[in-house]
């Protein structure tokens, strides 16, 4: 993996994503993902059709500066007041754009990340959590990698405590479609800007928008 891709608008970086692994290291150890469901948001500055889906979409405000920023860094925001997401920054310093990681497959640190979870939840060896849904869905995968807002917001992708790989080998087929949980036309067919790897068990289910941008 290569800060290079992410000079490419969001649009363009998040197919190539799929079958990446990001790890995250942590007090308490690492944790890595092999990424299978993402979305691409656009913002100020990038070419293409206005994204009302988009949390930059018209202005750099405080919540949304790391958008901004240079590529290959995080964006992390709090969502719907209960969990925090994570993407990845793209685009040249300045313009605005990024790809939302949606789910993953836990490939190292299960133990770690099955804890987080359930502390997450408020049910700690209550009950255990499947494997395939540790990092299903945006806020479930930032709760398993250990990712906050200040703590990673604005982070390098490729300095500690990231650690970015490519897909190794071929990626199986991969689909796009409407981005989960994004209202009005830009969550739509106008916008079939959410990419997962076909019937991967970790890829979150479709649900419409609730008039909520998404990243």
């Amino acid at each position: 993996m290569t800060r290079e891709l992410f000079l490419s608008p969001a649009l363009e970086v998040a197919p190539r994503l799929l079958g990446a692994t990001l790890a995250v290291d942590g007090e308490d150890g690492r944790v890595a993902i092999r990424i299978t469901e993402v979305e691409a948001y656009h913002g100020v500055g990038t070419p293409g059709p206005y994204d009302a889906g988009s949390h930059s979409r018209d202005r750099r405000t405080e919540r949304n500066a790391s958008m901004f920023g240079p590529p290959g860094h995080a964006y992390v925001y709090f969502s719907y007041g209960m969990h925090f997401a994570l993407n990845l920054v793209c685009s040249p310093e300045g313009v605005a754009s990024g790809v939302l990681l949606r789910a993953g497959e836990v490939v190292e640190g299960a133990e770690i990340a099955s804890a987080r979870r359930a502390a997450k939840r408020g049910d700690a060896g209550i009950e255990p959590i499947r494997p395939r849904l540790l990092a299903r869905g945006p806020g479930n995968l930032a709760a398993a990698l250990g990712i906050t807002r200040p703590g990673h917001d604005g982070l390098d992708l490729f300095a500690e405590p990231f650690v970015f790989e490519a897909a190794r080998g071929p990626v199986p087929g991969t689909m796009s479609g409407p981005r989960v949980g994004v209202s009005g036309e830009a969550g739509g067919s106008a916008f079939p800007w959410r990419f997962w790897i076909a019937g991967d068990p970790t890829v979150s289910a479709y649900r419409p928008g609730r008039n909520v941008p998404g990243a």
